[in-house]
């Protein structure tokens, strides 16, 4: 599968017009023999085949290349930048995972009743709504009108040490994570809920109801058992939409993470950084699908036989 994804991701970087050259990074008034020199110093000057196999011998010992407008480590570049991405990424997915759990339950067990009706209306505008929409009205209502966080960055301008460190960097973070959090909840509540539906109308909850077990036996013994596999699964599929999402929250929000990085390295036409930032985010993507599978193997042991 990462083989089939570079392949795909090399051809499509390569076929996108202009490129790193005609992009505005170089000193205009090069000659075109210093550009020729330049290409050939970072081999773009062999035909696009040559280009894709020396960049795979050199992935085998994790050797990204050489930034084209940093002149930089492209593997250093990502290492800084990766945590702050992996950190938003795997909040919002627990926050969302909890939730639309609790959220999607509750609107099942209150069909057609007010709590019902509030919860699908928020869950509506929370599909429907743009992430870089909610960014901007959460940095107007929050930063500039109320001014209770940060508009962007991900330390503030003196520096902190210690605990207050990484307590500065979480009240950083609390507007963009809560805008992927609100994002991706809209289609998971909806989803949770028809599930939760349909067990509420299956005959083993129907038999365990005549047998006056209790509400809350039924949600541990009955409901949620039912509802995790499918959820784990949706939740592995959406890795690349969160991942591909922080990708314009963190350009809005200045936060120097993989997506700001991978946005930068597109406008630029940065191969090297773009063909990393790719392939580190679908072996991410891989990895938590992986992880998903083995969770549903926990969760449901007769799965195995299948």
């Amino acid at each position: 599968m990462l083989i089939l994804i570079s392949i795909i991701s090399f051809l499509a970087i390569h076929a996108a017009p202009n490129s790193f050259f005609g992009a505005g990074e170089l000193n205009p008034n090069m000659t075109e023999e210093a550009i020729a020199a330049l290409k050939a110093v970072y081999g773009l000057d062999k035909p696009l085949f040559e280009q894709y196999i020396d960049w795979v011998i050199n992935i085998f010992s994790l050797n990204f290349g050489i930034s084209f407008v940093t002149g930089q480590d492209v593997s250093s570049e990502i290492l800084k930048r990766l945590p702050v991405t992996l950190i938003m990424n795997i909040t919002a997915l627990i926050s969302v995972f909890i939730i639309s759990l609790y959220l999607g339950v509750k609107s099942a067990l209150n069909y057609e009743k007010k709590t019902d009706y509030i919860i699908r209306q928020i869950s509506l505008v929370s599909f429907s709504m743009p992430s870089f929409y909610l960014a901007l009205l959460f940095i107007i209502f929050f930063s500039l009108n109320l001014d209770l966080f940060p508009i962007a960055g991900l330390h503030s301008i003196e520096p902190k040490t210690g605990f207050e460190y990484y307590t500065d960097m979480a009240w950083h973070l609390v507007l963009p994570v809560g805008v992927m959090i609100f994002v991706g909840l809209g289609s998971m509540i909806i989803y949770v809920r028809s599930l939760t539906l349909e067990i509420l109308k299956s005959d083993y909850y129907y038999f365990a109801l005549s047998r006056g077990i209790e509400k809350r036996e039924l949600l541990r013994y009955y409901i949620f058992p039912n509802l995790l596999p499918p959820i784990v699964t949706l939740l592995g599929l959406s890795l690349p939409g969160l991942i591909g999402g922080s990708v314009i929250l963190e350009s809005i929000f200045g936060i120097e993470g993989m997506g700001q990085l991978f946005f930068m390295s597109a406008m630029s036409r940065d191969y090297p950084i773009i063909m990393g930032t790719l392939m580190i985010t679908a072996f991410l993507t891989l990895i938590g699908n992986m992880v998903a599978d083995l969770i549903l193997l926990k969760l449901n042991p007769y799965m195995k036989r299948s």
